[in-house]
């Protein structure tokens, strides 16, 4: 029996993600002042168009299709992260946990870095959250320093929806969050000399 989420297939690797990522936010303005008001509601979720190159290798072939079969259309969920990303550019020294219980939102109360500690994570560093079905990923937004109890307030995108549980280990090296097909399953053109790229569009899974 399939079990959800699948990891891709490892050959070959993903070429691009394109990242279109989605907020719920709302402007109107008024056609006759021309002021406007922001409604912000709290739908954020990460979003992506991502290319396969050209698949020569018949076994590679066959476990694509199998992965994409597998998924059946938007049932299955799959893990996913940044193809460009293999560490932190920050510190990120420690042993990163989750400090506090209940916690949502856009900001994360953390603890168990290296103490005092200027950029302990840089803007644009990724972390992640939770495991399995529950991976989540998130990205920093502005950079961050740990103070003399190596604790550190973090400010990420998307917003956590489910909450972690206190103390809670901080995923700094490899996070990845839980996509589903936002399409039907991806066609597969097979040529005599293998399949050609393939795109297919993913969502973000929340639950």
């Amino acid at each position: 029996m399939i079990s959800y989420p699948l990891q891709m297939p490892s050959s070959p690797r993903v070429k691009s993600i394109r990242w279109k990522n989605q907020t719920a936010v709302a402007r109107s303005r008024s056609p006759f002042t021309f002021q406007s008001q922001v409604q912000v509601y709290q739908g954020q979720a990460w979003a992506a168009d991502v290319t396969l190159p050209k698949i020569r290798n018949r076994d590679d072939v066959a476990k694509w299709a199998a992965f994409f079969l597998s998924l059946n259309g938007a049932e299955g969920t799959f893990f996913m992260g940044p193809i460009d990303y293999f560490r932190p550019r920050g510190m990120a020294s420690g042993n990163p946990v989750v400090d506090g219980a209940n916690q949502k939102g856009g900001v994360l109360a953390t603890a168990g870095w290296t103490a005092n500690v200027s950029g302990i994570l840089l803007a644009g560093d990724y972390i992640g959250l939770g495991d399995g079905a529950d991976a989540r990923m998130y990205r920093v937004l502005r950079d961050v320093d740990s103070d003399a109890g190596g604790k550190a307030s973090i400010d990420i995108w998307p917003r956590i929806n489910v909450p972690p549980g206190n103390l809670a280990p901080i995923e700094i090296d490899n996070p990845q969050t839980v996509f589903y097909l936002a399409g039907k399953i991806p066609e597969m053109e097979s040529l005599r000399d293998g399949v050609d790229p393939i795109t297919f569009s993913a969502v973000e899974d929340l639950r």
